[in-house]
């Protein structure tokens, strides 16, 4: 199947002159069954945690995986994650199961923090139904934050099952040197500080709290001339949220449309990166350019930011708290 759609579909691309960067055709879709997860780690890009909901219906999956297949094609590329996918196993396997008998295409890849891998029979279970059910590779999270609420041993477990039943290859261990070598339950600030410089992050989510406060060194005016044009275009896919938010990328929080009300294609065709609003804002000026206003609305300051993601996170949260924005700043979840 080759793609429904030429890049001069879409809005913005059919104003540029050939040579211009153009908006990229979405080569993958992330999907996030639920933001509920048994952990609630450092730095989730989605404030995932116990206490969060949501739970992504069927259709809304599969919905999204059809619009994927039309707007690239045998290039599509649907992984299913959270919060915790596997906190809802039935569904899980339902989605996947429904995604088969329609013939949308194997799943690349499923995610999880391995919690739920509680003794071997369980782990060979679920992993003979995954391959069953046409899953091409699972990824498996493992870093300092995670294991500040998931046991190594259950990790590994999962790790090494799913190695013998995927082959290696189809195995994603992340940050796999911490398989062999847990760090210690809950992490000092420099310890923090040396997992970021190992392995850097995006500081959104919950990511812009403590953790971006011990790297941060810059004031906002150094931000003055770090647009977002380029994120945007350049963004090989989304993720789409349980409620049919769509996410540019990572940057979680920012809505770019809801597959409930137009689908994935039509955001995709119509999204105008530097059309009015936050994230023309964003585009043409980066997050520095939503200061003027959102200090004249009460928003003070930080001495120093991590970067440009932490400047436009921190600023995105206090629009958030004081109800502004509403349709693109949201949902709850990721901001609380």
């Amino acid at each position: 199947m080759t793609s429904m759609f030429d890049l001069l579909d879409n809005a913005y691309n059919r104003g540029l002159a050939r040579d211009e960067p153009k908006f990229k055709l979405w080569r993958s879709a992330g999907l996030l069954l639920t933001y509920q997860c048994n952990a609630a780690c450092e730095f989730c890009y989605y404030h995932c945690s116990p206490q969060k909901g949501g739970l992504m219906p069927v259709e809304t999956c599969l919905a999204a995986w059809r619009s994927l297949k039309n707007l690239a094609g045998n290039a599509a590329k649907v992984h299913l994650t959270g919060g915790e996918p596997f906190l809802y196993w039935d569904h899980l396997v339902e989605i996947l199961a429904e995604g088969k008998r329609q013939k949308l295409g194997p799943v690349d890849l499923v995610e999880t923090n391995g919690s739920w891998a509680t003794d071997e029979s369980l782990v060979r279970e679920r992993l003979d139904m995954l391959l069953t059910l046409g899953v091409q590779r699972l990824k498996v999270s493992t870093d300092p934050f995670h294991q500040e609420y998931v046991s190594i041993e259950r990790v590994r477990r999962l790790a090494t099952a799913a190695k013998r039943a995927f082959g290696p290859d189809r195995v994603l261990v992340r940050w796999e040197q911490y398989l062999d070598a847990p760090s210690q339950v809950g992490l000092a600030d420099d310890e923090c500080v040396a997992a970021y410089h190992d392995h850097p992050f995006r500081f959104t989510g919950r990511a812009a709290g403590r953790l971006a406060s011990l790297l941060a060194s810059k004031p906002a005016g150094a931000f003055a001339d770090a647009n977002c044009l380029g994120d945007f275009l350049g963004a090989k896919g989304v993720h789409i949220d349980p409620y049919g938010n769509v996410f540019s990328g990572t940057c979680s929080g920012i809505i770019l449309g809801n597959t409930n009300d137009k689908p994935l294609e039509e955001i995709w065709r119509q999204f105008d990166p530097l059309a009015e609003g936050l994230i023309g804002t964003l585009c043409q000026k980066g997050p520095y350019g939503l200061l003027d206003k959102a200090e004249s609305l009460g928003y003070q300051q930080l001495d120093v930011y991590a970067d440009k993601c932490h400047l436009c996170t921190h600023i995105r949260q206090f629009l958030f708290e004081n109800g502004m924005k509403k349709g693109i700043i949201g949902p709850s979840d990721c901001y609380r």
